[in-house]
């Protein structure tokens, strides 16, 4: 090939390529300039969970302590701790298979009434959402819907410690609305 095919070749390449260029630019933006910008449209934005808190009391949260999101959580990064009311935290209790018979390796003690199985206190919802995947299992899987989806888009941290979330501390700090 001479040089003048060559350079023709290569100007005819630039010519298609700006002409590409025009077009889009043209075109209206897509993308948000943040901070100069934010994001309007979030009711489809899916971040890390929630607690919901109780309709006549927004301080505390909706949670039931069944630990369905604790068990049903492929990364494993939710922890839910509770007690029944009328113990002490972190007393051994004996828990039951059936009817007066104790699960293996349980502590010794009297059997739990029925009244007192339904009845939990919810003590600490920690969430490290360094290991989260956004699955939704959690949300899905809860039996009093007391999860959601938070819209806290603009996350940033200088270590992963910023990103282990204190759920029922983030429900009390949270400001009511009126």
């Amino acid at each position: 090939m001479t040089t003048i095919q060559k350079t023709l070749k290569g100007l005819w390449s630039l010519i298609v390529g700006l002409k590409v260029t025009g077009k889009e630019f043209c075109k209206p933006w897509i993308t948000v300039h943040y901070p100069r910008q934010e994001v309007t449209n979030l009711e489809s934005y899916r971040g890390h969970i929630d607690l919901v808190p109780r309709p006549d009391e927004p301080k505390k949260p909706l949670c039931i302590v069944c630990k369905r999101c604790e068990e049903v959580c492929p990364s494993g990064c939710i922890r839910v701790e509770g007690h029944v009311p009328g113990e002490q935290t972190g007393e051994a209790r004996q828990l039951l298979l059936i009817s007066n018979v104790p699960l293996p390796n349980s502590a010794a003690r009297d059997p739990i009434c029925a009244a007192d199985k339904t009845l939990r206190v919810l003590d600490g919802f920690t969430l490290n959402y360094n290991y989260c995947s956004l699955c939704g299992l959690c949300v899905q899987c809860c039996p009093v819907s007391s999860l959601t989806f938070s819209s806290d888009v603009y996350l940033a941290g200088g270590s992963r410690r910023d990103f282990e979330y204190d759920l029922l501390r983030r429900l009390k700090n949270r400001k009511i609305k009126v």
